[in-house]
């Protein structure tokens, strides 16, 4: 299992792929809902959809890639996008199986080294519940407000040596 996926810009015979992602970083609340499966199915397709229509409009230039292993299957996604102030992570998910190999620490570990390089802090929305706050917080984010269910973490740049 490689630490490093390549990597590639989403297209739209993805969508099925990323629906199916989308709906395995929910599995754990949705295990909780007593809702039957196929009503689960249903609501994270439709989640799914206006998550992607969302992030299509809201962050129109960003980069959306695809997460790909060794043989070219998809594994993951990451969506950042540049501002003009800041670097934003606007997600990175896995598969299930790909998770806690270190691969989502590769990459934003070099999303902090962009961000570093520019000059710029990092920014992203977490939920409150999500365990990954904390990992977040021992790569040097903090908490700097809430949105909703979000709370909004930035980790500022490092200086880097030229």
């Amino acid at each position: 299992m490689s630490l490093i996926p390549a990597r590639r810009p989403i297209a739209e015979h993805d969508l099925e792929f990323l629906c199916q992602l989308y709906a395995s970083t929910r599995q754990e609340e949705m295990s909780r809902s007593g809702w039957p499966e196929e009503v689960q199915a249903d609501f994270l397709r439709q989640q799914f959809w206006m998550q992607h229509r969302y992030y299509q409009q809201y962050f129109v230039g960003g980069e959306f890639e695809l997460l790909l292993d060794g043989a070219g299957e998809p594994i993951g996604r990451l969506y950042t996008y540049l501002y003009p102030d800041s670097l934003c992570i606007v997600d990175i998910a896995l598969l299930p199986e790909w998770r806690g190999h270190g691969i989502g620490t590769f990459l934003l570990n070099e999303q902090l080294a962009r961000a570093d390089a520019l000059g710029l802090p990092v920014t992203l929305h977490v939920e409150y519940y999500n365990r990954a706050r904390e990992w977040y917080r021992r790569l040097g984010f903090s908490e700097r407000g809430e949105n909703g269910v979000y709370y909004c973490m930035v980790r500022e740049p490092a200086l880097v040596a030229a």
